[in-house]
């Protein structure tokens, strides 16, 4: 069903890691920071407690092994929510600096980033946010939620990843297609390693 909107973030996921030799290249796993030959999981369900010891549903687009990623294309932001709802997760206060997270008009920002570090933060895992490099303003409001996280230690396992980045390390046909198709276009980076925070 994810591949019946084909340009979907979800859609373009799939293309990309069922792809075995994508999964196996060591460039693209060294982006990444995680070994090759790990099989990916879409739509993980990472169970994050609440305060009453029942479990969140929410869902992280794929998992590679400990690796939790939220992938972004079309999307116009990452959703907002009432206070109410973050203040439902049992380690929230252990996690951010609650008063810090970006607000508007009595509704947090950013709430789709904000379960992702907590799924990463009860899963011992890591977070990476894949986004287009044209959506600077997507790059800040993860940015922004970075900031007002209290672990170091979570903190240095959060990442950011454009698409242009990721395509660095895709067999050439495929860069030709995300140009074409996404107007995605391959972006050296200035390291081996993606943008760990």
């Amino acid at each position: 069903m994810e591949l019946d909107c084909a340009n979907s973030s979800d859609a373009l996921l799939m293309n990309i890691f069922c792809r075995t030799r994508s999964v196996r290249s060591t460039k693209l796993c060294s982006l990444l920071g995680v070994p090759p030959g790990l099989g990916p999981e879409f739509g993980f369900r990472p169970r994050i407690p609440f305060r009453d010891a029942k479990p969140d549903r929410t869902e992280i687009d794929m998992t590679l092994g400990a690796l939790l990623i939220e992938a972004k294309l079309t999307e116009s932001d990452f959703q907002s929510a009432p206070i109410r709802l973050i203040e439902r997760y049992r380690d929230i206060n252990d996690v951010f600096e609650v008063q810090a997270l970006p607000a508007s008009g009595g509704q947090v920002l950013n709430y789709q980033l904000i379960r992702g570090v907590l799924a990463a933060h009860c899963t011992d895992g890591s977070f990476c946010v894949l986004c287009d490099a044209r959506r600077p303003d997507l790059i800040e409001r993860w940015y922004s939620v970075i900031e007002s996280v209290k672990c170091c230690d979570l903190r240095c396992r959060l990442q950011m990843l454009t698409w242009q980045e990721l395509a660095t390390a895709l067999p050439k046909s495929f860069r030709q297609f995300l140009t074409n198709k996404y107007g995605v276009i391959a972006v050296n980076c200035q390291t081996d390693s993606a943008h760990w925070l």
